[in-house]
């Protein structure tokens, strides 16, 4: 694969990857005037956000497997479309009823472009290559978290919070065009699986059984989920509690997407020097409990809200060397089922952070110590996870052997 090729690809797939953030990302600062305007409470809007997770989480286990069937390129059009028309179907949301459903069109669209862009990564990359190419991709992925509630916080300086939608629906055309134009088959006929479902379904039960798969998949989807109670209540707590503008909101969480990439760059450096993503992996998760462990302090005592910003971003900024380790590791053992891989991780992670921000939500969305309490339950377990598998698994093993 040629250098072009490299960076083309890694400029779209790193898009696709960041579709679901961008759009979660870009409407967070309008959270609370999009609930005086749709005569909704606070918790209707937040339902909107959790639906959408919902709903990325189940696209991709409808998406990945067909996409092992009939290819990456027509499953990823489709969704690509349905995207735009549920964007537009936000924009013309006259209740919270309404932007609900259309969010769930929104997110089967954002779903396609979340399971594949992992799929077709894993067709030409494994190993070492696959988690140093996912760390570049991160440079373009992590712009969503970064570019989007800035670009929202600006728009809602000279529109609604429709317009926010209306650059999303656009966002989405002009991907659209760009895979229609440049983005080739990534999995050849002669590797892809017959259409049968009981087929399907057995591969998903294996891998649902597979520790080994499992230690990591689940270790990532829940530190997403103690990411993802930061991205459901910070916007309400940091605006409502604390006291930030929309703008300065957008800034704050600006630099957290920051770190991300950032954190990320330097595993792809580290990767490339030898270092084995185990390590670095199980290095970021124990950070991130120690950061979140400052998040639960600081909200449970008050505390300044510069050194509550300090540890939030630490935590936030572990995802990047996470996702990629995370992500690499369980994959390389499946290239003949990456779809179907690909899908389970997806629909672990989101429904692991969907679950974790409605726990969150029963104490309110303008909860900081619910928020605090959420990111360090969701950073131990991951960290637990990893680290009591890994035992399970030589455990099982040395049985094995003893056979």
């Amino acid at each position: 694969m040629s250098i072009i090729h490299r960076v083309r690809l890694a400029l779209v797939l790193g898009s696709l990857s960041g579709f679901g953030a961008l759009t979660i990302d870009m409407y967070l600062p309008a959270m609370p005037g999009m609930a005086r305007d749709l005569h909704a409470s606070p918790s209707v809007v937040q339902l909107s956000l959790i639906v959408f997770v919902i709903g990325l989480a189940l696209g991709q286990v409808l998406i990945g497997p067909l996409s092992d069937t009939w290819g990456r390129r027509r499953p990823l059009i489709v969704g690509l479309s349905l995207y735009v028309a549920g964007s537009v179907c936000c924009v013309l949301a006259p209740t919270g009823g309404w932007l609900i459903g259309a969010r769930a069109l929104q997110s089967l669209g954002a779903a396609a472009g979340t399971v594949l862009a992992r799929a077709i990564v894993r067709d030409p990359f494994q190993g070492p290559a696959m988690t140093r190419f996912l760390s570049v991709a991160m440079l373009v992925t992590g712009l969503a978290p970064i570019l989007a509630p800035v670009v929202g916080g600006q728009v809602l300086r000279f529109t609604s919070w429709r317009g926010i939608f209306i650059v999303l629906a656009a966002i989405g055309a002009v991907l659209l065009v760009t895979v229609l134009v440049t983005q080739r088959e990534s999995l050849p006929p002669e590797r892809r699986r017959p259409a049968h479902i009981p087929g399907t379904l057995r591969a998903m039960a294996a891998l649902a059984t597979d520790r080994s798969y499992l230690r990591y998949v689940l270790a990532a989807a829940l530190m997403f989920a103690a990411v993802f109670a930061y991205i459901s209540g910070s916007s309400f707590n940091l605006q409502n509690v604390y006291g930030l503008t929309a703008q300065q909101f957008s800034l704050v969480f600006a630099a957290n997407g920051l770190g991300i990439v950032l954190l990320a760059q330097v595993n792809g450096f580290l990767i490339g020097r030898g270092r084995e993503a185990e390590t670095l992996l199980r290095s970021a998760l124990v950070i991130a409990v120690v950061a979140a462990s400052g998040v639960f302090a600081c909200t449970a005592t008050s505390a300044p809200l510069p050194l509550l910003l300090i540890c939030l971003f630490v935590v936030v900024s572990m995802l990047g060397p996470v996702l990629p380790d995370a992500t690499t590791l369980p994959m390389g053992p499946h290239a003949a089922t990456a779809g179907a891989a690909s899908s389970l991780q997806g629909l672990l992670q989101f429904l692991i952070g969907a679950a974790a921000a409605s726990a969150m939500g029963v104490a309110g969305p303008g909860s900081p110590i619910a928020m605090g309490v959420t990111m360090l339950v969701c950073a131990v377990a991951a960290l637990a996870v990893l680290l009591l598998l890994r035992t399970t698994i030589a455990e099982q093993r040395g049985v094995e052997a003893g056979r």
